[in-house]
């Protein structure tokens, strides 16, 4: 399968722009290199230099000596050269500060190399002193040291040339290798739009591909172990991407799974009754009332249950309508007991609110958050039991609980009493009615306002459900 012209072009530009990097990257290097082999030699100089004066000067010396390179003579006629500026003389020793520099060049020199080693540079103090003995001179020969510093450079330049020179003929191929599978999904998908014929090794490979991550094959991932650097986040990415759908996808069919088991139960007791009804209903009057009594109560927990799975498939949605204001926990907290107080006289209901608990919610989840909660203490807390509602202010932190006096939850199944249609105590299901999905829902509620939980429970004591929700911006100031 032929590749498009245009990968061609996307490999020349990715080429040329590593090109260009690397072409700089060395240009920089060069500069630096020279700049600081330039400062090191003209520091060691001055330094030399101005020892060599410094000692001359001191001990009145005159005349004229030669050292490795070095020339310390005297002179009467002002040599050649250029004073340093005034904001430049800072920089170096104090008897090299105001004096002539100059650099000499053997003009008799023919090529390159001579005219190289037979650079020097001079150094001229004014001593004060008249006649022959007026300037004295530092003369470096530098010029050897010049040509071995050219030498190396002559010899980074080579590697540096040889290595731009590699680099145009490797990065094509590099850049070729990590586009190849880009260019091979690309040229499918032409292929496969445009009608072409996929030989039958492509069609394999093409369909074993898809073939692996299918709705019932989430799990299938792709290998990245023999992929390249550039590509290997690319596949990680999709990895995780396809974990995510994995676990939502097993999440929606365990949460399908439970809603049709919660619903066949009451389905069955419903057409159980109207069987009955339909047999003998008619000629009992008691076996009627009993009848049209079951199948209302099923009815009613249907019906709640459905309500509670709307309102959970709305969340899930993003399409609950939620109104935040500035709303007093400590309000909703009273009106929730007495509820309860008239409608339940088989429990004691207690209150002990500090404060009135501001914060910025939507007081309709805020009660339907409550309501879930005493109605859970009530289901589990035997009759006679109490059921106590507290409000704290911690801070910037409002937490109500709502602690109950029934068995209490072990604490292997605590991690899980928000899990959708999951019930401590499974045994006692229909005896309370539940469905499971209240905890849920009041979790969602939470979290939608920014709060969290924190559960305590003792198997044979009870349990307590605090909720832990920001105050108020206003009530902070």
């Amino acid at each position: 399968m032929a590749r498009r012209k245009s990968g061609s072009s996307i490999v020349f530009r990715l080429g040329l722009q590593r090109f260009w990097e690397r072409l700089r990257s060395f240009v920089a290097l060069d500069i630096v290199l020279c700049a600081l082999v330039l400062a090191g030699g003209a520091f060691y100089i001055e330094e030399r230099a101005a020892d060599m004066l410094g000692a001359a000067l001191a001990d009145n010396w005159s005349g004229r000596t030669e050292l490795a390179g070095w020339r310390l003579e005297t002179r009467g006629s002002l040599p050649r050269g250029r004073l340093l500026h005034e904001e430049a003389r800072g920089l170096w020793p104090d008897e090299t500060a105001e004096a002539w520099r100059s650099v000499d060049v053997n003009p008799a020199a023919a090529t390159f190399e001579e005219r190289l080693t037979s650079v020097a540079y001079a150094i001229s103090v004014d001593t004060g002193r008249t006649g022959r003995e007026r300037y004295l001179t530092v003369t470096a020969e530098i010029g050897p040291a010049l040509w071995k510093v050219w030498t190396g450079l002559v010899l980074v330049l080579c590697w540096q040339g040889l290595s731009l020179l590699g680099l145009c003929f490797s990065a094509p191929r590099k850049f070729s290798r990590i586009l190849r599978p880009l260019w091979e999904l690309t040229e499918t998908t032409r292929a496969l739009s445009s009608g072409e014929k996929l030989t039958p090794e492509e069609l394999q490979k093409l369909s074993s591909a898809l073939d692996s991550i299918t709705a019932g094959h989430l799990d299938a991932r792709i290998p990245t172990a023999k992929l390249n650097a550039e590509l290997r986040p690319l596949a990680q990415a999709v990895n995780q991407m396809l974990a995510r759908i994995d676990e939502a996808y097993r999440s929606q069919m365990r949460f399908v799974s439970d809603a049709s088991h919660e619903l066949r139960t009451p389905i069955a007791v419903i057409q159980g009754y109207a069987d009955l009804l339909s047999r003998w209903g008619t000629e009992d009057p008691e076996t009627m009332r009993e009848s049209i009594a079951a199948i209302r109560s099923e009815a009613a927990a249907m019906k709640e249950m459905v309500e509670q799975l709307l309102f959970l498939a709305r969340g899930d949605n993003e399409s609950m309508h939620i109104e935040l204001e500035t709303v007093s926990l400590a309000a909703i907290a009273s009106e929730v007991q007495r509820e309860h107080e008239l409608i339940d006289k088989t429990h004691l209901f207690s209150a002990d609110l500090q404060g009135d608990g501001i914060v910025y919610a939507d007081a309709g989840l805020m009660k339907q958050l409550l309501r879930v909660l005493v109605d859970n203490s009530v289901k589990y807390t035997p009759a006679g039991g109490r059921i106590a509602l507290a409000l704290r202010q911690d801070g910037d932190i409002v937490r109500l609980s709502v602690q109950d006096e029934g068995n209490g939850i072990a604490p292997d199944e605590l991690p899980r009493v928000f899990d959708r249609f999951y019930r401590a105590d499974r045994s006692r299901a229909r005896d309370t009615g539940g469905s499971g999905l209240g905890l849920a829902i009041a979790k969602w509620i939470v979290e939608k306002h920014s709060g969290w939980f924190e559960v305590q429970s003792s198997p044979g004591i009870g349990s307590r459900f605090t909720v832990c929700l920001p105050r108020a911006a206003e009530e902070q100031a």
